[in-house]
Parts: C-alpha cells; structure tokens; sequence
C-alpha cells in the first residue's frame, strides 16, 4: 500500500479483529473491555499465564507478535518502553512485516515522542495507520473503561480507531499529529508525579501533628485541594499499602522522558525535575516494584520518620 493511501485509508469496522500486545496490569483489562464491547481480541503476552486470562474472559490467544496480529483490523500495543515498542513493531516478527495492508496500529503505550513520529512514518511507508494514544487512569480506570485517552496522528486514523477506543476509555481526545499524545501523556506524568508528591508530603504532615488523616483528607478533598489522587491513594497511602496500580519504575522511566523532552524545548521544569530526582530516588532505594504513590516512604525517610 503506498503511502498516499494509508493516510487516507476507510474505518475500521465498528465491530472489529483487534490484536493487543502486552497484557500487563494495563494490557489486559483493556482487551478484556474489548472483548466486552463486542470486538474478536487476540492477545499475545511475553508470560503465557496472562494469554490464559484473556482466554479465560472470552479472547483468543497467539504464540507470537506475527500470529496476534495477521489478521487484525486494529492492532494495540501496551508495552514498557520506546525500545519494547520497537521491538514489536520493526523486525520481520514484528507488526508493520505482518499485519495486513490498511490495518490500524495503535500505541497505547508510553513511549518518548520522537520514537512515536518516527515509528509513525515507518508505519506509514509499510501502508499501516498508525496512532499513538497513551492512556491514564491507571489499573483501577483500565478495569472500569474509564481511561483518558490522549491521541496523535492524522483526522481520519483517529476517527476510524475511535469506536475501539470508545471500548477502553471515557475521555479520548484527538490533540495533534503523530507523537503529539505522547507529548501530551508526558505532561501528564508531570503533574501526576508533582502530585502525589505533595499529597504524600501533606499526609506525613498530618500525621506528624497527630490528625486524624481520615478526616482530614475528606475536607481537603471537598475544597480547593481536591484532586483524583487524593480521591484515589490518600487511603492507601496513610495506610501504607503500595500495591502496585502503576509502579515506580515506569513512573521512573516517564519522569526521564519529560525531562529530556524539556530540555530538548528549552522549557524549565525545577519542579518536576525535583520529583524525578525523588521518583529516582525511591527507585535506588529498592521500591521499583511499588505503586507511585509509596513516594511516601521517601517523605517518611527524609523527615526522620521511617519505620525501618
């Protein structure tokens, strides 16, 4: 397919084949909403233990990316990071080398921005519409469909994917050509890090002046200082349950990316850059696998607090 046409290529079926590569904590209850919605899903998962769980909810399984994806209208991957996206999709294993000519491949995952336009083009001169739609919400909004969806790519690609996005998501927002989602989903981290940050400084806070947290949250959450991550971790967070909905580690890895992105830009950020030295920090320390939210341990180290 030339290049001309895979920019301006039909829909893709309201009820379509929909490959998903990787069904990580995100990965598979996004393709578990999809088979919901009425879409043929087929998943392929490094770890076969998740391909049974897609299976078990109703999906197909596949052995490899070639097989996943050979027949998919709608290709969606939701890996790590910029080198597993490309490894997925370069390669004669890999999506653009299999998939069928006009099928749409959508980057769910969080990836810097350049990769994205660059893995774009060379979609496009494989005659593959490619989109990158980052997500945020978590696990707790992957389960419940409830994801905010921030895409880039072209008009049309961005509507034909729509109503399989539709199926994973409640806010999906078309912000610009390819790489621009990505761009998007990098201030978004930004905020979320810087966020939980304070609410984590706020809570040690608290507790340090010997407040009932409980209470405390509640009227915070009412006022000005009301925000998804108070609604969603304070209780966690006081209660030192850092089950991991996002871990560190891939918050560690999204904070290099907005920093990198800025400077490239120009663009001062003393306070994000704080938070990732702190995310970094927390990291070195041996809290990888943690929810973001365990920031808090840090907070608790630093102020001389720390129960270990």
């Amino acid at each position: 397919m030339s290049s001309e046409s895979a920019s301006s290529g039909s829909s893709a079926p309201a009820a379509s084949n929909v490959a998903v590569i990787g069904l990580g904590i995100m990965g598979l209850p996004m393709a578990v909403n999809l088979v919901k919605a009425g879409h043929t899903v087929t998943g392929y998962n490094r770890s076969s233990a998740k391909v049974d769980k897609l299976v078990a909810e109703g999906g197909h399984g596949a052995a490899s990316v070639a097989e996943a994806v050979k027949d998919a209208d709608v290709i969606i991957t939701m890996v790590p990071d910029s080198p597993d996206v490309e490894a997925v999709v370069l390669g004669k294993d890999g999506i653009l080398a299999n998939a069928k000519s006009g099928a749409y491949w959508v980057d769910a995952s969080t990836i810097r921005p350049d990769v994205a336009v660059r893995l774009a083009g060379e979609a496009q001169e494989a005659g593959i519409h490619a989109v990158d739609a980052p997500v945020s919400g978590g696990e707790q909004g992957a389960v419940e469909g409830t994801l905010s969806i921030m895409v880039g790519g072209g008009k049309d690609d961005v509507e034909a994917v729509r109503p399989v996005l539709e199926s994973v998501g409640s806010t999906i927002v078309h912000v610009g050509p390819a790489g621009s989602g990505q761009t998007v989903k990098a201030a978004n981290q930004l905020i979320v890090a810087g966020t939980i940050q304070l609410v984590a400084e706020a809570l040690v806070f608290l507790e340090a002046h010997s407040v009932d947290t409980d209470a405390a949250v509640k009227v915070l959450a009412g006022g000005l200082a009301g925000n998804r991550i108070l609604d969603r971790k304070a209780a966690n967070m006081a209660a030192r349950s850092f089950e991991p909905g996002f871990r560190v580690d891939l918050h560690h890895k999204d904070l290099g990316i907005v920093t990198s992105a800025a400077r490239e830009a120009g663009v001062a950020i003393p306070l994000g850059a704080l938070t990732a030295q702190l995310m970094g920090a927390l990291r070195a320390s041996g809290h990888g696998s943690l929810d973001h939210s365990a920031l808090l341990l840090l907070v608790e180290q630093l102020s001389g607090r720390s129960a270990n």
